[in-house]
């Protein structure tokens, strides 16, 4: 293997593969899915679909990976010459530009709440936090500037490399985020009537136990693990050969949900004790949290610390989404890194200036009854990540010989028949009823 770039520890492929999956996922999107579906039903279904639906694909993705030692295209045609499974990175890299174009929209938006906090702004805006937040999404200089210097700063990691940019960057990120959050985890959790959060958390209302949350946390377990697009792919590419994958990806998971959890714990327990109700939906973290923040002690400095990791998951999932696209570019050249990761970073800044104006001059637009950015977020979530993970689980499940597998995944008979089971016939029906569940609004 030339010259190519590897991670140099296990640990240091961990908390990069975690970094990816653990973003807006789970610290915006998981609090109001929960918020919204009841609660601890939609927790706990979330918890058992990781484990049993999402978790296989991510093996499957660090298998094929592990296995191939080149970017997500190359894999492909070298583990499966002459056949079209190849179309599978191309995809990947396509969903993963679309995906970052309007990721980096709501990185701004984080970048420009974190302005405001750090600057005693967010304390001085009398509780207009919905118009604070429509002011932000509203503005085209605004937008534009932010999701551009969100940009900057994933080019910047990623033309780095992966041990210079994309490991360190995680290293240091990913711990951060887990001080960070055990702190803010514990003011919450000393405020009067934190425990009615806890309790929405944790003691099940069964009623909510039905088909809708159950898809709707199929959906949040798996999307919440950037499956389907890749990036899992290329990152286990970097990977030596005598590595175990199958442990790698049981932490990465676990990291998953124990942050979607703690974001739970930050949020729900201060959301009842300060007299709010938790279904909000995606207003929670922009206008809910900064009121619920304004009124305890020191609630300005928790608020910062907030959206500092915030922006630390946003990054670290956006790095993964700019790596693969500069992995396939670059292939076998990788003195090209930095040229191509500002030209690809460029392109999809382009591509995201049509979402991130979506909210203003340009909201009167619709494209099958969505703004810009609504319609980007729909092609890629609820059609591109589905169709990848379907491909990319048949690809492991069938394609694959059950000998190669068993060698890639070198775990216990046990593991290796429960991960065989799970990969041909759980994860790909369950995929199929995501993308059914996706497309369905299209009809009505």
């Amino acid at each position: 293997m030339s010259s190519r770039d590897q991670f140099t520890s296990k640990i240091g492929f961990i908390l990069a593969a975690a970094g990816s999956a653990i973003g807006l996922g789970a610290i915006w999107k998981f609090p109001y899915m929960a918020g919204t579906n009841g609660g601890s039903v939609f927790i706990l279904l979330f918890i058992l679909c990781t484990f049993f639906i999402g978790l296989p694909v991510l093996i499957a993705e660090f298998m094929i990976g592990r296995r191939g030692q080149k970017d997500a295209v190359t894999s492909f045609k070298e583990q499966a010459p002459g056949k079209p499974w190849y179309l599978i990175g191309w995809g990947g890299m396509l969903i993963a530009g679309l995906i970052l174009s309007f990721y980096s929209v709501v990185g701004g938006w984080i970048l420009s709440y974190l302005g405001r906090s750090l600057t005693f702004q967010l304390s001085s805006n009398d509780g207009n936090y919905a118009d604070l937040f429509n002011n932000i999404i509203s503005s085209p200089f605004e937008a534009i500037l932010v999701q551009g210097l969100f940009l900057l700063l994933t080019i910047a990691i990623v033309s780095g490399g992966i041990k210079g940019g994309i490991e360190k960057a995680s290293t240091w990120m990913m711990p951060l985020l887990f001080i960070f959050f055990i702190v803010l985890v514990i003011r919450s959790l000393t405020l009067d009537g934190a425990m009615q959060g806890v309790k929405f958390m944790f003691v099940p209302d069964w009623s909510y136990l039905n088909a809708e949350t159950f898809l709707k946390a199929l959906g949040q377990a798996f999307f919440s693990l950037s499956v389907g697009i890749a990036v899992m792919i290329t990152y286990a590419s970097y990977l030596p050969k005598t590595e175990k994958i199958g442990n790698s990806a049981i932490n990465v998971a676990s990291m998953n949900i124990i942050i979607s959890l703690l974001a739970g714990l930050v949020i729900f327990p201060a959301v009842f004790a300060l007299g709010y109700t938790p279904d909000q939906g995606p207003g929670l973290v922009f206008i809910i949290l900064p009121a619920v923040f304004e009124q305890l002690p020191l609630g300005g400095l928790f608020l910062t610390i907030f959206f500092i990791l915030l922006l630390f998951a946003t990054v670290t999932s956006s790095i993964s989404m700019l790596e693969i696209v500069v992995a396939i570019a670059i292939g076998d050249k990788p003195e090209k890194r930095k040229k191509i990761a500002w030209i690809g970073g460029i392109i999809i800044f382009g591509f995201g200036i049509p979402s991130a104006l979506s909210f203003g001059i340009l909201s009167d637009v619709q494209l099958l009854d969505r703004s810009i950015f609504d319609f980007v977020d729909f092609l890629t979530n609820s059609v591109g990540m589905p169709i990848g993970a379907l491909l990319i689980s048949i690809f492991a499940g069938y394609y694959y010989t059950k000998d190669i597998s068993r060698k890639e995944l070198a775990s216990s008979s046990l593991m290796f028949n429960i991960w065989y089971l799970l990969i041909r016939y759980v994860s790909p029906i369950a995929i199929f009823l995501i993308f059914i569940q996706g497309i369905l609004p299209l009809f009505k």
